[in-house]
């Protein structure tokens, strides 16, 4: 199974945007900078503040283990602050090169600070995500709109039909059993 993180993007899905982290460590611990204004790319009149929530999911879980979610305008700004994530992203826009491009992208602690960046998922874009640590994650998130539950989308996972490199079924189960 392929993973990307920061320092592999091969075949990023169009629009989505992978964004380093400054972690910067001294003896009294770390402090790493989440979003700041002048990240034009990831923030601005296109892209503005609007809320910011974190979840905490406890280990072996993926959140709605059979649905992808998907916003019609929202996008997400995806952090892991504690433990370790995959995310998984599939294309389903068909007017983007991308189209039915699954990536799937490791975040967290066990990277070090290469585990610390930012992911954002574009408009249109299924996405979904598992603990793959021993202890629970963290993941933070500063999606560009309010929550509305009208944007609010899932799709089954089998209606999709993702494939993983292998050609096997995307599933859950297939991305935990890699980290066992």
């Amino acid at each position: 199974m392929k993973f990307l993180n920061i320092a592999n993007q091969k075949g990023l899905i169009e629009d989505v945007i992978v964004h380093r982290l400054k972690v910067n460590r001294d003896d009294r611990g770390v402090l790493v900078e989440t979003l700041k204004s002048n990240w034009e790319e990831l923030y601005g009149n296109h892209r503005p503040f609007t809320q910011t929530y974190y979840s905490i999911t406890i280990p072996g879980t993926a959140r709605d283990e059979k649905l992808w979610h998907v916003h019609k305008f929202q996008e997400d700004r995806f952090i892991v602050i504690s433990g370790d994530l995959v995310i998984a992203l599939y294309d389903n826009r068909k007017d983007k090169s991308t189209y039915k491009t699954l990536n799937l992208f490791t975040m967290g602690e066990k990277e070090g600070d290469d585990g610390q960046y930012l992911l954002l998922v574009p408009p249109d874009v299924c996405h979904g995500y598992c603990v793959v640590s021993s202890k629970s994650a963290i993941m933070l998130n500063f999606p560009t709109h309010l929550y509305n539950p009208d944007d609010e989308g899932r799709i089954p996972l089998i209606e999709i039909g993702a494939i993983l490199d292998d050609g096997s079924l995307f599933s859950w189960k297939k991305v935990l059993a890699e980290f066992k």
